[in-house]
């Protein structure tokens, strides 16, 4: 089942999206993180791709999609989760099972909690909807949410979308650093050199804040709805560590937990092993 590629106009930005898999099938939502692009899914989707329709958007300014100017745009989290809502609208996906990545854990917990009714399955993978995920990686950003015009905090936050930041984010205490291909900060580094792209990440970084604000919402929707679970996490992630993944334990109890000794992107380390993991979960939850 080949990946084949598209873009949509969607509330007047440009989104390119990658789908793959029969449309008849259970649709699988795949939501990338910072500071990545739908790129991060390319081999899952291969994978899964023979039993379940997939769908990866980029958000704007990431990846292949449209970039528009801040002037024109509100870069928050808010925003972004209309824009993946908006999409699975027009494309007529009406029940569907979200995997959450990163920044995509804040987006798809907007859109889950405002939409249960909607959601087969959630599939969690280093992202965070707890206090205690957010440990010493966060300080400066915790400083920036406190002072926007902190400008140590600021250059400190820059180096993280950096090229050296950008590969330290991929090889960080993985198993194997050679198994780990550069194509992927390469590609990232595309987006973020483009004009005005280091103000937006910085613009989201600060936005980060009202997700910490909405945690109780969403641990509420935890309880109240169980949502059939599964969290496949990097441990050994300094950005999202696995502390924040435990946390999950507390509200949800549909839950399923696998930790594999990697860091940020676990699938570039063990990308077979967590497609089997998914693959077995969404045959027994959705594909029944």
């Amino acid at each position: 089942m080949k990946t084949t590629y598209h873009t949509r106009k969607i509330n007047g930005v440009e989104i390119f999206y990658r789908e793959a898999g029969d449309k008849n099938k259970p649709t699988l939502v795949l939501l990338h993180g910072y500071p990545t692009s739908s790129h991060m899914f390319r081999n899952l989707i291969v994978d899964l791709s023979d039993k379940y329709h997939l769908i990866a958007p980029d958000y704007p300014g990431y990846g292949r999609s449209e970039q528009p100017p801040m002037k024109d745009f509100d870069y928050t989290f808010e925003n972004m989760a209309s824009i993946v809502t908006t999409l699975l609208s027009e494309l007529d996906i009406q029940k569907y099972s979200l995997y959450l990545m990163d920044y995509g854990a804040p987006i798809g917990f907007r859109i889950a909690s405002a939409s249960p009714e909607k959601i087969d399955t959630l599939i969690i993978q280093n992202g965070c909807a707890y206090d205690e995920g957010l440990e010493t990686f966060w300080d400066p950003i915790k400083a920036y949410w406190k002072n926007i015009d902190d400008k140590e905090a600021e250059a400190t936050l820059k180096t993280f979308h950096s090229p050296d930041g950008l590969k330290w984010q991929y090889t960080h205490s993985v198993p194997d650093e050679s198994a780990i291909s550069p194509d992927n900060w390469e590609i990232d580094l595309r987006h973020l050199e483009r004009p005005e792209n280091g103000a937006i990440q910085l613009a989201m970084f600060y936005d980060y804040q009202t997700n910490v604000v909405l945690y109780p919402k969403w641990q509420q929707y935890f309880r109240d709805h169980q949502p059939e679970t599964l969290i496949v996490y990097g441990k050994d992630d300094y950005i999202f560590p696995g502390v924040g993944a435990e946390a999950f334990k507390k509200d949800l109890k549909n839950l399923e937990f696998h930790l594999f000794p990697t860091g940020h992107f676990a699938l570039e380390s063990y990308g077979k092993e967590i497609g089997e993991l998914i693959s077995d979960f969404l045959d027994r939850k959705v594909n029944k």
